[in-house]
């Protein structure tokens, strides 16, 4: 019997903040942030993310955020790309629906967080997963919750996935 196959699986993260949050969060929050996180799942040659649009793919660095400031080497999968994509669809029609997007709760790290341990029993770095408990826990991060709740966020350069035909 043969070996199975086993895939990457990579953690690309990128810092939205593009460096100010290094910068401004211990005037603002009164604590050091290294970045604001966003970050998406690379496996089987696609990267794959979480954003207020649903599940979306591009090739690795395709949207317009660019190439990842860092990429972390989850580990790798025997799950083939066929069971993977199921796989999606069906986080896609229900626990991951672009309407549940929140920026605090239900974010692309979240995704990320879940398809890593899928893929390959580990989570994603607790740095990115603890950020939205660290900015909350600051008096400045609570009153800016409520507008914050609001804002939706989607890296335009995707697909979305599990909408056969292009269907909405």
């Amino acid at each position: 019997m043969d070996p199975p196959n086993l895939y990457p699986v990579k953690l690309y993260v990128y810092d939205l903040s593009k460096g100010l949050a290094r910068r401004l969060s211990p005037i603002m929050l009164g604590k050091q942030l290294e970045g604001i996180w966003h970050t998406s799942i690379v496996v089987h040659k696609d990267e794959f993310f979480f954003g207020s649009g649903g599940i979306s793919s591009c090739p690795p660095g395709g949207t317009l955020l660019g190439p990842p400031d860092s990429v972390v080497d989850v580990g790798s999968t025997e799950v083939t790309e066929e069971i993977f994509l199921e796989y999606l669809s069906s986080l896609g029609e229900s626990l991951f629906r672009g309407e549940a997007y929140n920026l605090f709760e239900h974010n692309c790290n979240t995704f990320s967080n879940e398809v890593a341990q899928f893929l390959t029993g580990r989570k994603i770095p607790s740095y990115i997963t603890d950020l939205p408990s660290e900015v909350l826990s600051t008096p400045f991060g609570q009153a800016l919750q409520p507008l914050l709740d609001s804002i939706q966020i989607q890296p335009p350069g995707g697909s979305t996935v599990g909408r056969p035909n292009g269907q909405s």
